[in-house]
């Protein structure tokens, strides 16, 4: 029996001085009860935390972990920049050398900025499209998170082409006036708002596969529609590649769908597990930012040296081996069959979305392909299914609205090993 009990202590003294006792909402496990786990470490695959309990993980760090946790080559090289200080607040022939990689790795962008999150990229993406277009509206999609900053804490009003409400307090409604809410897949909801908006639009913000809210692929000619659109009515098409880039191909979702975004934003894995973030695009758009241009945008920690190095490394063994991809996809596929046989043994209406090395499992009988379709899901059986899976040792995120990651450290007895805790958990739910 998996106990909690330094977990506990540990999330009572945190709750006396962080907010909720955690720096990330979703680690509270409040949608699904109980207290959070407190890790203590990682190694590849494996999760151990402060009462010794193991678990396979399929967070990845939400993403970042793609080869596994505590890779060998990219904790040595940051032991050893280490050595040489943490932040110069100052150039380093470094951040060139993983902006030359990522753009040769991007082939649809020029030039690239380092910041410090992926909020931070993709909030300061739309101030430059706002700046290049000289508009202000934008238009962004239910379900898609983009970090948050106040523009993207936006929900849908009551049609599509209504202006959309804040959605946490401290949202002004005057920033909330200038974001748009379309539905995802769905392209005629965003002909009609720009046809409701003629010449307003600065840009468009979509993750090209949906991640927060579950895995949600986008259909067929819906990416290639925003593209003709934007394209047409002269505005900024947005991919946040925030958990896609870098992960989908060395090309990221960019080269998989074969479509050129305008601009692009990075996270996640562009940065190793370290705190980095970044934009993208072609020089026309980027020779706007200061100090080419007027957009100002600065970070006193952009291009650390610590998460340049990491990143770099991580970036260049995945350019080296390109054959990690079909590795993660033959291993995602795996899990997907032997979880698609558990749940259709086990009764339970169900859905299972992948994409690369991308999968979420929904309790439902609709096919989940937006926000509405994710939110049909029964929320009284995820959290069970959550919870009997942790305590067989699989470690999934603590919301049935995230994507599961895989790293390619997983290997068929850790997929075995889940395959066969879904079904004792289902099994146990059946029977309660």
């Amino acid at each position: 029996m998996i106990q909690y009990k330094r977990s506990s202590e540990l999330f009572d003294q945190a709750n006396k001085y962080i907010p909720g006792g955690v720096n990330s909402p979703v680690r509270a496990f409040k949608s699904v009860g109980g207290t959070p786990v407190f890790i203590e470490s990682a190694k590849g695959s494996i999760l151990k935390d402060v009462d010794n309990n193991e678990y396979i993980d399929y967070i990845a760090s939400w993403g970042p972990m793609i080869l596994g946790h505590a890779h060998k080559p990219v904790i040595d090289a940051i032991k050893e920049k280490a050595e040489k200080s943490t932040s110069f607040g100052a150039p380093t022939e470094l951040e060139i050398d993983i902006a030359k990689l990522a753009t040769e790795m991007v082939g649809s962008i020029d030039k690239i900025r380092m910041v410090n999150s992926g909020t931070e990229a993709c909030m300061s993406a739309i101030r430059l499209a706002r700046g290049y277009t000289g508009r202000d509206k934008i238009i962004k999609f239910e379900g898609c998170y983009h970090g948050h900053a106040d523009s993207f804490l936006i929900k849908a009003g009551s049609g599509a082409s209504t202006f959309g409400q804040p959605n946490s307090p401290g949202v002004t409604k005057s920033v909330a006036q200038d974001t748009l809410t379309a539905k995802y897949n769905d392209l005629e909801s965003v002909k009609n708002l720009v046809q409701s908006n003629p010449n307003e639009i600065a840009c468009i913000i979509v993750e090209p596969v949906a991640g927060n809210m579950g895995c949600v692929i986008p259909k067929k000619g819906f990416l290639e529609g925003l593209r003709e659109l934007c394209t047409k009515e002269n505005i900024v098409l947005i991919f946040d590649e925030v958990m896609t880039g870098f992960r989908l191909a060395r090309g990221g979702a960019q080269e998989v769908f074969g479509i050129e975004a305008d601009l692009a934003c990075y996270g996640k894995v562009i940065g190793a597990g370290m705190p980095v973030g970044a934009y993208a695009g072609k020089d026309e758009i980027m020779n706007h930012i200061s100090p080419v241009g007027p957009v100002y945008q600065a970070g006193t920690l952009s291009g650390n040296p610590l998460a340049m190095i990491a990143g770099y490394t991580l970036l260049k063994e995945l350019n080296e081996k390109p054959e990690i991809y079909t590795e993660l996809a033959n291993k995602t596929e795996y899990l997907h069959n032997g979880l698609e046989k558990a749940f259709s043994d086990s009764g339970f209406d169900y859905r299972i979305n992948r994409f690369g090395s991308m999968i979420s499992a929904f309790f439902t009988n609709q096919d989940v392909v937006d926000f509405d379709s994710a939110a049909t899901a029964n929320n009284k059986y995820f959290p069970q299914f959550f919870h009997n899976m942790l305590k067989r040792g699989i470690y999934l995120p603590a919301s049935s609205f995230e994507s599961y990651f895989l790293a390619n450290s997983l290997t068929t007895d850790h997929l075995d090993k889940t395959i066969n805790a879904c079904k004792e958990s289902l099994v146990e739910m059946k029977n309660i």
